[in-house]
């Protein structure tokens, strides 16, 4: 009796140091990553033939910068309003768990707002300005991705991709101070991809000068934004089936074999595709709701052998 006692006391003794282990682990994998929007209020050039827009920015990009953390990390936030520009602006994550009176709050010109929030969800996330009115802020180009990678890492049921693209789709509105036909949903002319129409489609626009590249046989995986003011993406790749959606982002949400996946306002999801291995193939990212695809969302994956070994990785995730 005395020895059984005994053994029970070290094997909770072993398993208190494993359960201190992983706790001191987690702990120790966890990082804070600081992350700075300027916000800029600037023309910005949103056609391949180079057409200035009147635009409301983050770092002076459309979309902003992508930002990207492990589930589990601080984000330390601070937005910069200068003093030169005309508007209030804010920010709002759509990973965060915050205060929507607090830290969600406008900024005027001259003034900056700082705030933390802990990454509680894997997942592709937008964010965007929550100023007043919300619809032109957001039109003029205040949106952006923030992608939160699981803290499990990559495993059968989620495997590593080959490659990733960032891919934002959004309205464009000639008009810029017409706030009444952006929440009516009147008026716009284009779709816009990462900020250009027919971005990354030379088939339709001759000025295209980029396309996404793969490998024959590699996996893609694109992460996807729909920052458009009113209407959902009906995503579908010409020529291929997504072989895994991952709704919201979140690899325990898993769908396989989609042919078209349906993608609401303000949401990001995550999608992988595989060309076939034995011959080069082409795809057509496209939007098939038609009003949307040909008046600019369309994207041409283009999957040969030889491809530039850079694209799709690191900082070549969203290309501009």
């Amino acid at each position: 009796m005395h020895n059984k006692f005994k053994l029970t006391n070290k094997t909770a003794a072993v398993l208190f140091a494993v359960a201190n282990f992983v706790f001191v682990a987690q702990v120790a994998f966890a990082k804070e990553v600081k992350v700075k929007f300027e916000v800029k209020e600037t023309e910005v050039v949103i056609d391949n033939k180079g057409t200035q827009y009147s635009a409301w920015t983050y770092n002076g990009t459309i979309p902003g910068p992508v930002v990207r953390v492990t589930e589990g990390d601080v984000v330390d936030f601070e937005l910069v309003n200068p003093e030169s520009n005309q508007q209030s602006h804010s920010l709002d994550f759509h990973a965060a768990v915050v205060d929507v009176l607090n830290e969600l709050e406008d900024v005027r010109p001259g003034h900056s707002k700082h705030f933390t929030f802990k990454a509680k969800y894997p997942g592709v996330f937008i964010y965007h300005c929550g100023a007043a009115t919300m619809a032109q802020h957001i039109a003029r180009g205040m949106f952006g991705v923030i992608i939160v990678d699981p803290k499990e890492g990559y495993s059968n049921d989620f495997p590593k991709p080959d490659r990733e693209y960032v891919l934002v789709q959004s309205q464009y509105f000639p008009d810029a101070g017409d706030k009444d036909a952006m929440i009516e949903n009147r008026d716009w002319t284009a779709s816009l991809i990462n900020g250009k129409i027919f971005h990354y489609d030379p088939v339709h626009d001759e000025n295209a000068t980029l396309t996404l590249q793969s490998e024959p046989g590699e996996r893609v995986r694109i992460y996807f934004v729909n920052a458009n003011i009113n209407m959902p993406v009906a995503l579908h790749p010409i020529a291929g089936i997504w072989d895994r959606v991952y709704v919201n982002g979140n690899p325990k949400n898993v769908l396989y074999g989609v042919q078209t996946h349906n993608i609401a306002v303000a949401t990001g999801d995550m999608l992988d595709i595989v060309s076939p291995a034995d011959r080069p193939t082409n795809n057509a990212i496209v939007d098939h709701t038609m009003s949307a695809a040909m008046r600019g969302a369309i994207t041409l994956l283009m999957n040969a052998p030889g491809v530039d070994p850079t694209l799709g990785k690191g900082d070549k995730i969203l290309l501009r």
